[in-house]
């Protein structure tokens, strides 16, 4: 693992850059099961087993996942111990989750089946790319916090341009020139990622056992 990781410029974050080869894990993990060698740990807990060896240099490990059910999501989805799934407010993309849920769920059960231990110690729903000001939005964020009660975070992430025009250049909003935008943009924006992350902070130091 400490051969792949990489240092980046804002101290104590380093990244493991994913790419293409990425795939091969989707297409030797069938073959590994054919084929398990002893002592070998079975495909899903590869991931674990890997995040294990650098675990005493971080706090917090985040693996970020495509919504997709390969070997590589579910061995994620294996070695995590907090999930936090990202939902756009509208018909189409809920029905979306609600189907990938329900295949997840089924997959996770035939893997603890053979082994896997459930580790999670919280699941939240963050809804994205939020328009305030949208009438049928605030009806679907309505109807998830009606469905899902307190898995819903209480915080939701805004859609604006402060956030899109970041990505354009590879920084974060927290590095952008704040001149670049009308002031009300860039502090609506700034102020609802401030408050998505405190949450989420907040979850964290509570499974910690710290205030």
């Amino acid at each position: 693992m400490r051969d792949v990781i990489r240092k980046t410029y804002i101290p104590g974050l380093d990244l493991i850059p994913g790419n293409i080869e990425l795939m091969e894990f989707e297409h030797t993990t069938p073959k590994a099961l054919m084929q398990k060698r002893p002592n070998e740990p079975i495909f899903f807990a590869r991931i674990q087993t890997v995040i294990e060896e650098v675990g005493d240099d971080y706090d917090v490990v985040v693996i970020d996942c495509p919504p997709q059910l390969g070997f590589l999501t579910m061995s994620a989805l294996t070695a995590a111990t907090s999930v936090l799934i990202t939902v756009h407010p509208q018909m189409l993309d809920v029905m979306s989750m609600n189907q990938f849920l329900a295949m997840t769920s089924d997959l996770l059960d035939e893997i603890a089946s053979v082994g896997a231990d459930d580790r999670n110690n919280w699941m939240r729903f963050l809804i994205t790319r939020f328009e305030p000001t949208d009438g049928p939005q605030n009806q679907m964020v309505a109807l998830l916090r009606s469905m899902f009660n307190d898995d819903v975070m209480v915080n939701s992430m805004l859609k604006s341009t402060a956030i899109s025009d970041a990505g354009l250049t590879n920084q974060t909003l927290f590095e952008v020139e704040r001149g670049q935008f009308t002031r009300t943009t860039y502090d609506r924006a700034l102020e609802s990622m401030n408050n998505v992350n405190a949450e989420i902070e907040g979850l964290i130091k509570q499974v910690w056992g710290r205030s």
